[in-house]
């Protein structure tokens, strides 16, 4: 199957991220190698480290950027950044760009077990190595833990009922495919409600992807460190994809900006914690709507830029 990703806001994020042609640079997330090619041609005697943990994209993007030389590959999760970069010996970046989503490679192919539009063996795994698939969540896990799951990373409000079904209906069978898992959501869901807002399953499979994933676990720890490894002047850029992450992006970057831990009835600061950041971004950054017209994907996106001081 082709390769396909839309770089979500690709001149924001490279405008955000204020390259010097003699810097380094990280793309956390390379998937298609979009914003990386555009960070490249802005490059002249800087270098560009791309890191992804979906060997598939890792493949395809060194095919793609084949010409430049300038370029480190390496198959991790971004959330090891510093140990990847001591491992390379560099000890400070010029900037790091993060885009959180779901490559449209990783929800077109069937293969894959991402998508509710598809019919696949479960399985939403981004790193094909982890032990942990879609259908060991489904069908391992414990009703409480289900629900939990569908209810905070999918904000679900009808987690119960799904986690419900979906116990007594593997107790019959195990749960496959995605499809089988799409019809057990949508019997679990009042009618009127299906027919509210997008498809019904579209919160539930999110919750799982981020269980498998561990993707809000990893992203807290994972900023502080992309901010510690930057040069001052540096830049970061995150796009974010649903609320529960840009939260975290947000309150990372606030807590960073404004240390101090003082009471407010202190007349100054006495915890001596300075501030580490600059908020580019006061409000995110929104898709245009050339780009909503182009990739409706993208409507759900967030970017937000912050500077080390």
């Amino acid at each position: 199957m082709e390769f396909k990703h839309y770089s979500v806001m690709l001149n924001e994020c490279i405008e955000g991220l204020n390259i010097k042609s003699d810097g380094i640079y990280v793309d956390g997330t390379l998937g298609g190698a979009g914003h990386s090619s555009e960070i490249l041609k802005r490059l002249s005697n800087g270098k560009l480290i791309g890191i992804d943990q979906d060997i598939e994209a890792l493949e395809y993007s060194k095919r793609k950027l084949s010409n430049y030389n300038n370029v480190i590959f390496v198959h991790d999760n971004f959330s090891n950044i510093k140990s990847i970069l001591n491992e390379l010996e560099i000890d400070k970046v010029d900037g790091v760009l993060l885009d959180l989503g779901v490559s449209s490679y990783q929800l077109d192919n069937p293969e894959r077990g991402f998508s509710y539009m598809h019919n696949a063996r479960l399985d939403m795994r981004m790193n094909k190595d982890n032990s942990i698939t879609a259908w060991d969540v489904v069908n391992k896990y414990s009703k409480e833990e289900l629900t939990r799951i569908i209810k905070e990373y999918g904000e679900e409000n009808f987690a119960s009922k799904i986690a419900d079904l979906i116990v007594k209906r593997r107790k019959v069978k195990p749960i496959d495919t995605t499809f089988e898992l799409v019809d057990i959501i949508k019997d679990a869901i009042p009618a009127r409600a299906r027919r509210e807002g997008g498809h019904p399953a579209k919160r539930t499979f999110q919750a799982i992807r981020i269980e498998v994933n561990q993707e809000l676990q990893i992203l807290e720890k994972a900023i502080y460190d992309c901010i510690d490894v930057l040069k001052s002047g540096g830049r970061i850029c995150i796009i974010t994809f649903h609320s529960l992450e840009d939260r975290i992006v947000k309150n990372v970057f606030k807590e960073r900006e404004n240390p101090c831990s003082c009471s407010k009835d202190l007349p100054f600061c006495v915890c001596g914690k300075k501030p580490e950041l600059k908020v580019i971004t006061k409000k995110p950054v929104l898709p245009s709507e050339k780009e909503l017209l182009e990739n409706s994907r993208s409507k759900s996106a967030k970017l937000r830029i912050a500077e080390k001081l």
